[in-house]
């Protein structure tokens, strides 16, 4: 297990780095989710088409509202003019009484000595003093205080008699403040809840495509075809497209196991003959026990394909991995190249293929006792050991070897990959170690590789998660499978 691993032993730390690094990018891409992105794009959009309209409609409503202001305090003051000309003095006293109570309109004198204020320069005010100047003639005054009360006052002369009529400010006042903040948040919330609907609309065939392709890339191809039905004609033809590669990639894939398969099979029976005829007709000792060894390893060359042509599929069932371990472990008790201690808990279960799990563990050890030799000792040092974490079941080997360079680390799973010193120490199909990735992953788990520290002695740790199953969760899979309600 160490300096040269058959694309075996080495390879995880690199996967584990290599994956450390996507997630790292993962990460720092969250800010730029082309959902939020697109939300925040519609809203700043819609909110700045609001504000615009909004403000474009005050300015329109400036023009005629102001006119209309001017108009009725000019019919105020007109009327108000006519009733005090026309009637006697009982009648004005009770007039001007009747117009204050009903209409909120108060009509004073005007003294020469009566202190005021113009409206304030504004657009508005200046408006409405020119209206009021055309309609009730010259020497008009609009005031917004008179004596220091405020209100709208307008001054006008009745027979050459100057009077004030005081009427209520809001007259004069736009629609404004809260009414428009009222309108300006019932925009935004539609808004939002707009720009929401359309970035969804937008992003989910995105998010549809990026689930297919990672089941794809998963080997799951049966279920990452997508609706050829859409409505719309883009999408549905991306999505057509991507169904026809799916296809071809499930049909490539198939054909090469086929290949695999069939080639491994065909081999099978030339490498049974010529093993034969080598121990029957090859008198020299010495030279049919090699010719005997190359055919056998040729033989665990052509196990090694059909372990990798293996189906993409594994029925998974609790699997208690004590056992499995101590079976694989017993296997090699007589191998005095290997010295082995486990600590493995024997209630530790985890959801795998039996079969498929004790092949990933003799992968490994056979792994370790090629290149996990220590130094200067030719004997293998592993020690094997498990521990529960969470949801996970986490088994880890762990030898005394010289380790792998870290820059070869990132590619030893990829298939028939050897490191260079493995090349001239082995003559292995460079597969181990994609076979033990494969077929962790085919049953929901990891797989990765590392250095050991090299305080702690160095050489390599090959990390394997699967799925645990509690206790609990074991006991009711027992009882349903005996028939019993689970709370028997």
């Amino acid at each position: 297990m160490s300096a040269e691993p058959d694309s075996s032993f080495a390879d995880s730390q690199g996967g584990t780095a290599a994956r450390g690094e996507r997630r790292s990018t993962v990460r720092r891409r969250v800010g730029l989710n082309l959902f939020w992105r697109t939300f925040f794009l519609l809203l700043v959009l819609l909110v700045g088409s609001i504000l615009v309209w909004l403000q474009t409609l005050r300015a329109l409503e400036f023009e005629p509202r102001t006119v209309q202001a001017a108009q009725q305090i000019a019919s105020l003051v007109n009327l108000s003019r006519a009733a005090l000309t026309h009637s006697d003095a009982i009648a004005r006293v009770a007039l001007i009484k009747a117009m204050a109570d009903q209409e909120g309109v108060r009509l004073l004198p005007r003294e020469p000595a009566d202190r005021f204020d113009l409206l304030p320069p504004s657009p508005l005010a200046q408006r409405l003093s020119v209206e009021l100047t055309q309609r009730l003639g010259p020497g008009t005054i609009v005031a917004s205080q008179v004596n220091g009360e405020p209100g709208l006052w307008v001054g006008f002369t009745i027979n050459g008699d100057p009077n004030w009529l005081l009427l209520d400010r809001s007259r004069l006042t736009v629609a404004g403040g809260g009414t428009w903040l009222i309108w300006l948040a019932t925009s935004v919330m539609l808004s939002l809840a707009g720009a929401a609907m359309i970035a969804r609309l937008i992003n989910r065939p995105l998010k549809q495509l990026s689930r297919a392709t990672n089941r794809v890339r998963r080997g799951d191809f049966a279920a990452s075809m997508l609706d050829e039905g859409a409505v719309t004609s883009e999408v549905r033809e991306v999505n057509i497209g991507f169904n026809r590669m799916a296809q071809m990639l499930a049909k490539l894939d198939q054909d090469r196991a086929v290949m695999l398969a069939g080639i491994s099979h065909d081999l099978r029976t030339p490498l049974a003959r010529l093993r034969l005829e080598t121990e029957m007709s090859v008198d020299d000792q010495v030279a049919r026990t090699h010719m005997v060894e190359d055919i056998a390893q040729l033989d665990a060359t052509i196990d090694k394909f059909l372990d990798y042509a293996r189906p993409d599929s594994a029925a998974l069932a609790t699997v208690n991995l004590h056992v499995v371990v101590t079976t694989c472990v017993h296997a090699l008790r007589d191998d005095g190249q290997m010295q082995i201690s486990t600590d493995v808990p024997r209630d530790l279960n985890v959801m795998a293929d039996e079969i498929e799990l004790a092949r990933v563990i003799s992968n490994l050890l056979e792994n370790a006792r090629r290149y996990g030799k220590t130094p200067g000792d030719e004997v293998t040092q592993l020690e094997v050991t498990a521990h529960g974490a969470g949801e996970w079941a986490v088994l880890q080997l762990r030898d005394h070897g010289t380790g792998v360079p870290q820059q070869q680390i990132a590619s030893l799973i990829q298939p028939f990959f050897r490191g260079d010193a493995a090349r001239t120490a082995a003559a292995g199909a460079g597969l181990g170690l994609s076979i033990v990735d494969k077929t962790v992953r085919r049953m929901g788990g990891s797989f990765s590789i590392s250095n050991a520290d090299a305080k702690a002695g160095g050489g390599l740790v090959a990390r394997v998660e699967l799925r645990r199953v509690s206790a609990l969760a074991q006991e009711a899979a027992e009882h349903e499978s005996a028939g019993e309600p689970s709370g028997a």
